[in-house]
């Protein structure tokens, strides 16, 4: 069986000296940031022999964390966006076959962010883009967003909420507790919410075609999706939605198995939201690509199913 990853992290060095400087907020092991800083900016020496030695035919790239959205000043932003993705089209050049791209885009700058959207997918042939939670504090329900909202729809590409911008308030329950941010939990609970305020607000109502793609196995939310609809259902809401919460996930709302790899989860995850709406991702190279291929091989599941999961779908989303 191949495999399609969708969520595989890279960095340019010289966007760092172009960006503000970002706090180091997870506190990490010397050991695992040696291994995969000098995996992250590597494309042929480590990424493609890990990639053949596991099966996994295609990976999505896509700017590591936090991406655009470090940047505060919008002017950055657009150049740095531009930057960073004529960076990645090069790369892809190098292993057309090997590698496909998601965009960055700098959406301090809404109007500039579409634009790149259309380049990025229309002259670079990038499959979608990927942004990292919110930008300086602004969610994608804002009404700026509407026209990429629209670009997304018109171009039939998927956006791939992401976590990792750095935090724009104190979460009271992290205080004295490091080992809860980032990928432990935080990040999680705050890109899970900034899903949840998309469909509330509607978005989904008036871009029935745009596609949300949400990571580590929808970021808490499909095991959640009874009780937000039983819940949903006692609320008194000033404009209600055209669907209950939990039917948007399936439609709209896609899944990848990014850096959850237990077999049971991935299991639970088609059984909740549907065979078609799950995909494949390591989370490379933050995650051991051998222990994900495993939660596809080892889940209690028909191979039909495992096949839509490792790459079907994912051909079938990113018309590859």
């Amino acid at each position: 069986m191949t495999y399609i990853a969708l969520e595989e992290a890279f960095i340019i060095p010289e966007l760092f000296s172009r960006q503000p400087s970002s706090p180091q907020k997870i506190q990490v092991s010397d050991q695992y940031v040696k291994d995969w800083g000098r995996r992250l900016g590597d494309f042929e020496e480590h990424r493609l022999p890990d990639m053949d030695a596991h099966g996994i035919d295609i990976q999505i790239l896509s700017l590591s964390v936090p991406g655009i959205q470090a940047d505060t000043d919008a002017g950055a932003a657009v150049d740095n966006a531009q930057f960073a993705n004529d960076f990645l089209a090069r790369t892809i050049a190098r292993h057309p076959t090997r590698f496909r791209g998601f965009a960055a885009l700098p959406l301090q700058d809404p109007a500039a962010a579409v634009a790149e959207l259309q380049r990025c997918v229309e002259q670079l042939g990038f499959k979608g883009a990927l942004v990292n939670d919110h930008t300086q504090g602004r969610y994608l329900d804002d009404p700026a967003y509407e026209e990429l909202w629209s670009a997304l729809e018109e171009l039939r590409v998927p956006l791939y909420l992401h976590p990792g911008s750095l935090p724009c308030d104190d979460w009271h329950v992290m205080r004295g507790r490091p080992e809860m941010y980032g990928a432990s939990w935080s990040w999680q609970a705050e890109t899970g919410g900034h899903a949840m305020r998309l469909i509330y607000a509607g978005v989904f109502d008036r871009h029935p075609a745009a596609t949300l793609i949400l990571g580590h196995l929808g970021e808490f939310l499909p095991f959640q999706l009874s009780r937000i609809d039983s819940r949903y259902r006692s609320l008194r809401v000033d404009e209600p939605l055209q669907r209950m919460p939990s039917q948007y996930f399936g439609s709209n709302i896609l899944i990848t198995t990014s850096g959850v790899l237990a077999p049971e989860a991935v299991q639970a995850a088609v059984l909740t939201i549907g065979a078609d709406a799950v995909m494949f991702a390591v989370d490379y190279p933050y995650e051991v690509t051998a222990d994900a291929v495993a939660s596809i091989e080892k889940a209690d599941l028909p191979s039909q199913v495992k096949e839509k999961v490792a790459h079907l779908n994912a051909r079938r989303v990113l018309r590859i």
